[in-house]
Order: structure tokens, then sequence, then C-alpha cells
């Protein structure tokens, strides 16, 4: 007889062999569910993309209920960068140095057009986009993004998180799409 929990409190356990009694799943599985869960972002933001990223770290759309509510404004304790606005040509190296600074596994967001494309803002001083000096894994359009797209874009890198092999960071092609970037 199958118990009478609502449906709203069912979860439905990760991929494995489940028994009563024991759960059985990968090494990977587990782990790839722990850092989903507990993503420790570095948010850099230099212009209007940051201000709507209070609004998602404030009460009303808390984004510390995704595991992320503790920001570290150190890339050797962060795990996520997360880039927000316009990055002029001269950030460039120091964007990239922060990401080189960050433990492995690391994940990079671009928030905003800015950060993804230059936004509006074609000229010669400004980085057309922040995949030029570092490897991006999710893009948040908009200028400036909704705090609902940021909570989208935050929910795609925690599906990323989730499924990323722990081997992936060894291997050769990853190996040199870092030499692509010149790190």
């Amino acid at each position: 007889m199958e118990s009478q929990i609502p449906i709203y409190n069912k979860v439905d356990p990760p991929e494995g062999y489940s028994q009563p009694g024991f759960f059985a799943t990968t090494f990977d599985k587990v782990i790839g569910l722990a850092r989903k869960n507990s993503i420790w972002p570095l948010p850099f933001a230099t212009s209007c993309c940051g201000i709507e990223f209070m609004a998602t770290m404030g009460a009303h759309y808390d984004l510390g209920r995704f595991g992320s509510e503790r920001l570290s404004f150190s890339p050797r304790q962060a795990d996520l960068l997360m880039v927000m606005g316009t990055i002029a040509k001269k950030m460039g190296p120091v964007v990239q140095q922060v990401y080189v600074q960050m433990a492995e596994p690391r994940w990079v967001l671009a928030m905003g057009a800015c950060a993804s494309s230059g936004g509006i803002f074609d000229t010669y001083s400004v980085l057309q986009g922040i995949d030029r000096i570092i490897p991006v894994d999710v893009y948040i359009p908009g200028c400036p993004p909704r705090p609902e797209q940021v909570i989208d874009g935050f929910m795609k890198i925690q599906e990323l998180v989730r499924k990323e092999s722990l081997r992936r960071r060894y291997s050769e092609e990853y190996r040199e799409l870092m030499k692509s970037y010149g790190i």
C-alpha cells in the first residue's frame, strides 16, 4: 500500500537503485547534488545589472533559498563568477585574473547584454562579451535582466553543476579550452 503523502511534499529521488531501507547511486551524482545546492557566487558587478542582482538577493526574491546564501568576495572561496554589467577592455585582465584565482571547479554566468555582448556600447573601449577572455557557462539576456531571469540563469547553472562529471575538468578537451583563453 502506498503512503498517503500529499503530492506537494513528494520529492523524486536522484537516479539510483532503491529498495525499502536503502538507496544506492554513483559518487558523481552525490557530489553533483551537494555542489548544486552549495554554490558560492562571486558577484563582479559594474553597472545597473548589479542593482538587479541586489534585488535578487533581497527578501522578496531570496536567491539564498537555492543554496547560495553566502556571497564570496574572495575568488579563492568562490566557485561561480557572476559578471554583471559593462566590462571595459582595461578591466579584462582583472576579470581573467579573478577567474584564474578561483579554485576548480568553477563556473561563469554572464548577466545582462553588456557582459554577454557589449550591449549598446559598441565602442573601442568596451569588451564585446566576456567570452573573449574567459569561458562562459550561462548567459542571462536583458538590459538589465529582471530578478526572475537571474534566478532562472542560476537554476541553469545548478543543473549544469549537478550533471557535470568529476572527470570533466581533467579532460584534454577542457585543457584545450583553457589554453585557447591563455589560461
